[in-house]
């Protein structure tokens, strides 16, 4: 984790985060943190181009799983130096109260490109759920520079005007990366070339691209990366988000009046016990190609967004009315 960065020319980790960040997302106070830096080497890793200190996603990723077993009882001595894989299994070894403990793995994708990463800077919600390292750049720089030991899952690389050269050396470079998907960001591209980027297993968007559209091609690596040809099981690829409310629970919002009065709380909640089964329902698909699970994936990924969004907006309707839904919930029917 003390390791020295590489140069920030070649690939910078995104997201990065301050020490009052860090602080917040693993429950320590900024003063222990420093301490731990101190004595332990468990700093920032990343400096930037004008040497300020920051948190990569590894970074913060590996004090969550040191603060884990320190607040289970293991001295911070003991694990300090430790890698990862070694936390890890500490963690697991401690039974199932702690599983949550472990990190998710989040799909690792370079992007290519000054003109792409700079866009990156301004519109960073691109890259949540996903660890992402961007490499400002031209294509054939990066070719010359980035070697085999940067595995990546995907490689986005910005391209301003499309040729067979260009083709070529994203082939090259996603083959050297390891990476399973490649989406090219276009500029200048005819049909000829769209035709070969597809035929050659790539993607193709004009950029700039819209965010949400960016945002969901980054979600589907994750896909990737579980999926197999043939009859699968969606449910099996996705992890479904938690939801907020069970079915007593948006029954008793039913009955009650929001500080509308009106009906609201009703129709919200009914709409998010429909949204949840169409949910429940989605996962269950059978798909027979790729064609199909990206599909039914994209159906899957707006229902949960749009019952997640429901439920932010039953919370709003029912603002302070926790006590009397409880009553409705513990209530002989």
């Amino acid at each position: 984790m003390n390791a020295p960065a590489k140069a920030p020319n070649i690939l910078e980790p995104r997201p990065l985060y301050g020490i009052g960040t860090v602080a917040r997302l693993t429950g320590l106070k900024p003063d222990t943190l420093r301490v731990w830096e101190r004595r332990y080497g468990l700093g920032a890793s990343y400096k930037s181009a004008s040497g300020r200190r920051l948190f990569t996603q590894s970074d913060l990723e590996h004090l969550q799983l040191i603060t884990a077993l320190v607040e289970d009882g293991v001295r911070i001595g003991e694990i300090a130096s430790s890698d990862r894989k070694t936390l890890e299994l500490l963690v697991s070894n401690r039974g199932s109260r702690m599983a949550k403990a472990i990190p998710a793995s989040k799909s690792k994708v370079v992007f290519v490109g000054p003109e792409l990463c700079q866009w990156l800077d301004g519109h960073q919600g691109c890259l949540s759920n996903i660890s992402a390292f961007l490499s400002r750049m031209p294509l054939a720089n990066a070719v010359d520079t980035l070697d085999q030991d940067e595995k990546a899952d995907m490689l986005v690389v910005h391209c301003p005007s499309v040729s067979m050269t260009n083709i070529n050396a994203m082939d090259t470079l996603a083959n050297r990366l390891g990476a399973k998907r490649t989406l090219v960001l276009y500029q200048l591209c005819n049909q000829r070339w769209i035709e070969e980027i597809e035929r050659r297993g790539m993607s193709a968007l004009e950029y700039p691209p819209e965010s949400a559209r960016l945002a969901f091609e980054l979600g589907r690596v994750a896909i990737d990366h579980e999926a197999k040809q043939g009859e699968i099981n969606l449910g099996e690829l996705i992890q479904a988000k938690p939801r907020m409310y069970d079915d007593s629970t948006l029954n008793a919002a039913g009955k009650l009046k929001s500080l509308l009065d009106c009906e609201c709380p009703k129709h919200i909640s009914d709409l998010i016990k429909t949204l949840s089964e169409f949910e429940t329902y989605s996962t269950a698909c059978s798909v027979e190609n790729w064609h199909e699970a990206a599909v039914h994936s994209c159906i899957y990924a707006y229902t949960a967004q749009a019952r997640y969004l429901m439920e932010k907006a039953l919370q709003a309707a029912l603002e302070g009315r926790g006590e009397e839904l409880t009553r409705i919930i513990r209530s002989p029917r």
